[in-house]
Formats: structure tokens, C-alpha cells, sequence
């Protein structure tokens, strides 16, 4: 099924895709200088230019951009930016959520209102996405609200056998293509003035002197102030490195659906799906009817590694591919189109942590946990509002004053994940029975169970 599939990200595979920027040969100077070209480099350089026309904005991205997780997620942009209410309400308490909420869809409403003004074409539909029980202990989890659907109903919208029932947020979630999201975001930003440099690792920062200096490997870029966005990649501050680690996840596309195919599961209304367990699948159609399905492993490597070999996962593909046969039997023998994986920056409170350095010139915004293609906004506009010493509604929400745990490093981070990662696994084979390590975990305010 999996095994004839291209080994590339669905979203980038395909002809329109930009061609790659010149890197950088020599020096230059700037007002802000924004390192990463994925969803919070190019948000952070979008909202900064159209914040002040006359600000001069570089933007430089060691690879292409989005060719990390901004080009390698599912494509599911949630309002949340805590990764669920109950996250963040044991995070900050329940009297801090009604903002924090609030904040989350006031930024949903902004990513759409943004794609509509500047005719961004990112497939963007607002279908919302279904919290799906598949265990009985799992029903009780979804509440009893008017989003809350029975077998029947939520076989209705998605027919497969596993389906007990759901929970459906209609509002809170929008399915889009990331890639061309990204490619229209920097499109905008460059017909706004601001440079755009690809190719250019960005290996050193020096913040000593009046100017932040960043060094790559032919040239230096001098800027008043610098926002960085290298998420998953060793930070370029060294008192960060501790506060994130990069998980890999993977993902399956099918060829498109025939007519037939797609009527035997329904699926009018397009919604995106994921699993209630902690070994969780996402799902969600593409524009031309592939179904995109991934998630359910999450592997960590010693060291905190990024490698490109880490992008290919047979074992996961063929996991994948037999739970996708369980959920949907009646398309066995549907082929797969492309495969991939790529690795996701999470930190302990599971969602992401602002700040600064270098006496207020550098910025920051890591830790998105899977929650980048809505949040990266977020953090674009923290990082800003941080850099102009501005007291906003973004400063003061405590996502953006607090900071999680640091994880602690090897070899305790290895074999803590590694403990998390099988006590989750059981906890899904004994009807959510949380054991000792992760009942530890929640006291310690380090648990999540999704």
C-alpha cells in the first residue's frame, strides 16, 4: 500500500512550488532581522512590515522555506493555543481561560480574514475538526454538549466501524494546505518590501555590541533587532536549548478518492478527525480527495537529533497503514501516494513560550507542540510586540509571561521519554488507566494525555 509512495511531502511535491531564493553573499544591515522561513519567521516578517511600512525587514531561512514542519504538518489550524482547554486550564487555571480562549479565536479569525484581504489560495475551509471516541471508556471524555455526536450521527458525517461516537468543534479548527500558505505569506511580505534570503544557515548570534550580529556562511546580517523562529533547530541562544526536543511524526496520503470511494464514507462536510487516545491519528481530506493520515507514533531520538535520515519510517508507515485499514475497511487496497515525517518542537507544558534576550533585542517563540499552523501567529505577533517593549493583550496572557520546565538533558531525557511513551501506551490498552509515572507527571504539571 505504502511502499510505491513518494518519499515527500504531499504539499511540496508538486510543480508550482517557488523556486528557491539567492542566499546570502556578503553583508547587509536592517531594522529586524527574522531567522526561519516557516510559519513564525514569515508571520513575524509579514506583521512586522505591514505593522510599520518604513521598517526594513530581512527574512533568512537556512534551507526553503516551509520545507520543515511549516511544509510537513497535517494542515489543520486551530484556534487553541493551549493544545485544549483542560491543557491549559491545569496550566493557568480556569479563571485564565475565558481570555486565553478568546485570544485563540480572535487569532483564527485573523489567519482568515488575512488569506480572504491578501487573496491567499491555501484551500482554506473552516469545517471545524471531530474529537472521535473509538474505546468505550473515551465517551465520557467528550461531555454532553450540542457538539456531542452518537454512533449514529458521527457515522453520519464519516463512516467507519470503529467510531463510537464525537465530539465536534465547528468553529475552532480550519483545514488548509500549509505549503501554499506559506508561499502566499511570502509573497505578501516580499511585495511589502520586505528581503527574503534562502539557502542561508544562520550559524552564530552575537548580540555585544549596539547590533545584533548574525553570521552565516558568507556574510553577516546587522539588525536592530531579531526575531527568531528556528522552532525545532538547536537555538541560536544557548539558554533555550534545554526547553525544547524534537518528536518525529509521520504521514500517509492516499491517491485521490474516486466518486465511489468517497461516497462509501461520506464525508460531506469535510471536517478534520482525530482519535480521543493518547496514541492519536489525525485525518482530513485534501482538496482533490486524498485522505491524509497520520500521527499515532511519536518518536524521540538520543541527543535531541534532527537528522534527515529520521524523515523515513517504514515501521511507522506500516503501522499507519494497518490502522487506516481498521478504520476504513471499505477502501483496502487504496494506494498510497507520498510519505513522510518530520519533527516537531514540543516542551513540557505542550505549547508554546515566548520571551527575550540580549537586553530586549532578540525575541523568541518555540514549543508548539503540533500547534504551529495556527499559533506561529501568535508568536509572531508576541515576538513583536516583546521587541517594541509594547504592553498588549498578547504580553500580559500568561502564555507569553510563563515558561515551561526545562526538560532535563541526557541521558534523563531519553529515558523519561522512552518511560512516557510506553506508560501512554498502556494507559490506551487499559481503558485510559493512568500508572504511577504519569499520575507523577500530572502533579508535577508535566502530564498531558493526548
Amino acid at each position: 500500500m505504502y511502499r510505491d509512495a513518494r518519499r515527500i511531502p504531499f504539499w511540496l511535491d508538486r510543480a508550482e512550488r517557488p523556486a528557491a531564493r539567492e542566499p546570502l553573499t556578503g553583508d547587509l544591515n536592517c531594522d529586524l532581522a527574522v531567522v526561519g522561513g516557516g510559519f513564525s519567521g514569515l508571520w513575524t516578517a509579514l506583521l512586522a512590515k505591514e505593522a510599520d511600512p518604513s521598517r526594513d525587514v530581512v527574512l533568512v531561512e537556512g534551507d526553503r522555506l516551509a520545507w520543515a514542519a511549516s511544509g510537513r504538518n497535517g494542515g489543520f489550524c486551530a484556534a487553541s493555543l493551549t493544545h485544549g482547554y483542560d491543557n491549559g486550564a491545569t496550566r493557568f487555571g480556569e479563571a485564565a481561560m475565558p481570555e486565553i480562549e478568546r485570544l485563540g479565536m480572535a487569532n483564527l479569525d485573523a489567519i482568515e480574514a488575512t488569506v480572504e484581504r491578501l487573496g491567499i489560495d491555501c484551500d482554506f475551509e473552516r469545517t471545524g475538526e471531530v474529537d472521535v471516541a473509538t474505546q468505550p471508556y473515551q465517551l465520557a471524555e467528550l461531555g454532553d454538549g450540542d457538539d456531542v455526536l452518537d454512533a449514529a450521527a458521527i457515522r453520519a458525517e464519516l463512516d467507519s466501524p470503529t467510531f463510537l461516537g464525537g465530539a465536534w468543534d465547528k468553529t475552532g479548527v480550519a483545514m488548509l494546505d500549509p505549503a501554499k500558505l506559506a508561499w502566499g505569506l511570502a509573497a505578501a511580505a516580499e511585495s511589502l518590501g520586505v528581503r527574503i534570503i534562502e539557502q542561508t544557515p544562520v550559524r552564530s548570534l552575537n548580540a555585544e555590541s549596539s547590533t545584533v550580529e548574525l553570521r552565516a556562511d558568507h556574510g553577516v546580517i546587522r539588525a536592530e533587532r531579531v526575531a527568531l523562529g528556528t522552532n525545532v533547530f538547536q537555538p541560536l541562544l544557548k539558554r533555550l536549548r534545554l526547553f525544547t526536543v524534537p518528536v518525529y511524526d509521520y504521514v500517509l496520503v492516499t491517491e485521490p478518492l474516486t466518486d465511489a470511494q468517497l461516497e462509501s464514507i461520506g464525508w460531506r462536510n469535510r471536517q478534520g478527525f482525530g482519535d480521543s487516545g493518547n496514541q492519536f491519528h489525525y485525518y482530513r481530506l485534501t482538496a482533490d480527495n486524498r485522505i491524509l493520515w497520520g500521527g499515532y507514533d511519536a518518536i524521540y531520538h538520543f541527543g535531541r537529533q534532527v537528522k534527515p535520515e529520521y524523515d523515513d519510517r517504514p515501521a511507522t508507515y506500516e503501522t499507519l497503514a494497518g490502522h487506516f485499514v481498521q478504520t476504513f475497511p471499505q477502501l483496502a487496497g487504496i494506494r498510497f501516494s507520498h510519505r513522510w515525517g518530520g519533527a516537531i518542537d514540543t516542551c513540557t507544558r505542550f505549547f508554546s513560550f515566548a520571551g527575550t534576550a540580549a537586553g530586549g533585542k532578540v525575541a523568541y517563540s518555540l514549543g508548539y507542540t503540533g500547534l504551529g499552523v495556527g499559533a506561529t501567529r501568535f508568536g509572531a505577533q508576541a515576538m513583536l510586540d516583546l521587541l517594541d517593549g509594547r504592553d498588549t493583550e498578547v504580553t500580559r496572557s500568561p502564555i507569553v509571561r510563563t515558561k515551561p520546565l526545562p526538560f532535563p538533558p541526557e541521558p534523563l531525557a531519553y529515558a523519561g521519554i522512552q518511560l512516557t511513551r510506553g506508560a501512554l501506551a498502556r494507559a490506551d490498552a487499559h481503558e485510559g488507566r493512568r500508572n504511577l509515572w504519569l499520575r507523577s507527571l500530572d502533579r508535577l504539571g508535566l502530564g498531558f494525555d493526548s
